[in-house]
């Protein structure tokens, strides 16, 4: 190792290592005068690089296994091409590996957001001071000697969510992003699904954020690459942490409609105009494949792809697929390189089928511009999913936190593929002002088995989902597509006891191939899916045992109180009540 080079700034050094010069502790001021913290890893000589940049609170200094030791052991288990070529004692959480990047031809640059990490400051998340924080530090990595003015965005989650926020401010040295499974719907996507509050949030903060938050010094962990305090270099009292920073739970459920708390948080789509690599996660509902999606539609971008993927939420992007997929992005982009790139197909969809089989596919456009959108008619004889609407009035009732109904189709024909944004039209009524409707997808094998997979956190994840609070029924006509409802969430419209109402209900997009032989179907119900079998253990980075919807539980009393939504639900079918699931059917090419 050579010698550590040291500047006036006491933090500040810089030392040659692993085959590149790292510099610890970069200052980068901000416009206000506050000292953000970085890291910067690059070839060790007087060559201009692009940058890889990534900015977010989970510690550019922590190691990947101190928090997610469970998350890295399965990662390496079943992804040995992640661990290969590599010491790995710079990994991270959901950053990329530097020592695959680095001898490609880049400097990466791990930036500690705002009171987290090493960066002093009042942590408040994907709040604009965040962005504008971001955006400057884009700015900053665009003019430095060693790099070549070109910036590129990656990372995982919350490393993805802000590109999407940063990439509408448009800095001008930002060339490209790569939000790899990040939402991009603060509201519908994080905080609350379909008007229904998620306990998920408040649990990753407890988890993920405050052992990191700048000032928890020697009570956290100590980098394994340079033995400095992660969350430091001072610590303060409990008191004081409590201060400089924001109360997240109180923060969302202060705020149950989407307001001026989530319009800060907000992407403008309309402004994002560099090319996209937007990479998305099947199993990956509610939190993130939706903004993947989104991001890939909606902006006006003349330069953007799609990836679909499954398996875990952090793996793939570390593998050799994830990386040479981001390389050849990126050299394009950021080095002017198309050779690598100049063929990829606008979607590439790692096509799902059961028994954790993927088959990768190019596609034109998303949605599949064949799809075949198609009804599935709720018919209430033997609760059968119909292609034929129900032609009797037909009324069924069921206890909101049991099992709900569930409709099944006819074992399908020949192997069918469902693949795209999905939804369900139903009338209901509820004994009570309101009602929580939970909508899943399903799919059974001729033994009626269900068949479930590895989701992006939960190992026993159905095919697809939806959420709906009745109250919060209204619709956005200028933003709502037949197979994808949008919902306002601007007001509270109460039930009246026995008074039915029809609601448009959203399911996240999903992929996956039905072999001939197997039944799909569609379950209602008034709480969260719970897998028929054995509860999985979690993860280390999770308070709870995982029953088929990892952390992404909507139990939170003060949202669902009982008296309320403990209720029972009538689910009304006819001519004068139509109740279908659409779904989209993909025709072989």
């Amino acid at each position: 190792m050579d010698d550590i080079k040291h500047t006036a700034d006491p933090l500040f050094k810089s030392e040659v290592r692993e085959g590149m010069r790292i510099d610890w502790d970069v200052p980068i001021e901000m416009d206000d005068g506050l000292v953000l913290r970085a890291n910067v890893y690059r070839p060790d000589d007087e060559g201009q690089y692009p940058v890889i940049m990534s900015y977010g609170p989970y510690g550019k200094d922590l190691h990947f296994e101190e928090l997610y030791k469970t998350c890295w052991d399965l990662m390496c288990q079943n992804h040995p091409d992640v661990p290969a070529g590599s010491s790995n004692i710079h990994q991270a959480w959901e950053v990329a590996d530097l020592e695959k990047w680095v001898p490609h031809g880049y400097a990466l640059v791990r930036v500690d957001s705002r009171g987290a990490g090493r960066s002093p400051g009042y942590l408040e998340h994907f709040s604009s001071r965040e962005t504008q924080d971001f955006a400057a530090c884009i700015e900053w990595g665009g003019v430095q000697v060693w790099s070549n003015g070109k910036v590129g965005l990656s990372g995982i989650s919350y490393y993805a969510i802000n590109q999407w926020q940063v990439a509408a401010l448009q800095p001008k040295h930002l060339a490209a992003i790569c939000p790899w499974e990040g939402s991009s719907d603060y509201y519908r996507e994080g905080a609350y699904h379909g008007g229904i509050y998620s306990s998920f949030a408040r649990h990753w903060y407890d988890m993920q954020i405050m052992q990191i938050q700048h000032g928890y010094g020697d009570r956290g962990y100590k980098s394994r690459a340079n033995g400095v305090l992660a969350a430091g270099p001072d610590t303060v009292s409990d008191e004081e942490l409590a201060a400089t920073r924001f109360d997240l739970h109180a923060s969302m459920r202060a705020h149950p409609l989407d307001d001026e708390f989530f319009a800060e948080r907000a992407v403008d789509y309309s402004k994002i105009e560099v090319p996209i690599l937007s990479c998305g996660n099947w199993g990956g509902a509610p939190l993130h494949p939706r903004g993947n999606f989104h991001g890939y539609m909606l902006p006006p971008s003349k330069q953007k792809w799609l990836e679909v993927h499954g398996l875990e939420h952090w793996s793939l992007y570390y593998t050799d697929y994830g990386n040479d997929l981001q390389m050849r992005f990126f050299d394009c982009f950021l080095k002017g390189d198309d050779s690598g790139w100049k063929d990829q197909p606008q979607v590439s969809l790692n096509v799902r089928h059961p028994g954790e089989k993927f088959v990768l596919r190019a596609e034109e456009d998303w949605p599949l511009p064949r799809t075949e959108w198609t009804k599935f008619h709720f018919e209430p004889a033997g609760q059968i999913l119909s292609e034929t609407p129900a032609g009797k009035a037909a009324e069924i009732t069921y206890e909101a936190m049991g099992d709900g109904l569930t409709f099944v189709s006819n074992p399908v024909a020949d192997d069918t593929e469902i693949c795209g944004p999905m939804a369900v039209k139903l009338n209901v009524s509820s004994d009570t002002k309101d009602a929580d409707m939970f909508v899943i997808l399903r799919v059974f094998q001729p033994d009626m088995k269900e068949v479930t997979f590895r989701g992006a956190l939960d190992p026993h994840t159905p095919v697809a989902s939806g959420w709906l609070r009745a109250s919060h029924r209204k619709l956005d006509p200028a933003r709502s597509e037949e197979w994808a409802p949008f919902h306002s969430h601007d007001e509270v419209e109460a039930l009246t006891p026995g008074e039915v109402y029809e609601l448009d209900i959203e399911i996240h997009a999903t992929g996956i191939v039905v072999p001939k032989g197997y039944r799909f179907a569609l379950s209602i119900r008034g709480c969260d899916y719970v897998y028929p079998g054995e509860p999985n253990a979690g993860l280390s980075n999770m308070k709870n045992t995982f029953t088929g919807v990892g952390p992404f539980l909507h139990d939170d009393e003060t949202d669902r109180p009982p008296a309320i939504f403990d209720n029972n639900v009538t689910v009304h079918l006819g001519p004068d009540h139509p109740g279908y699931a659409l779904l989209p059917i993909i025709p072989a090419k």
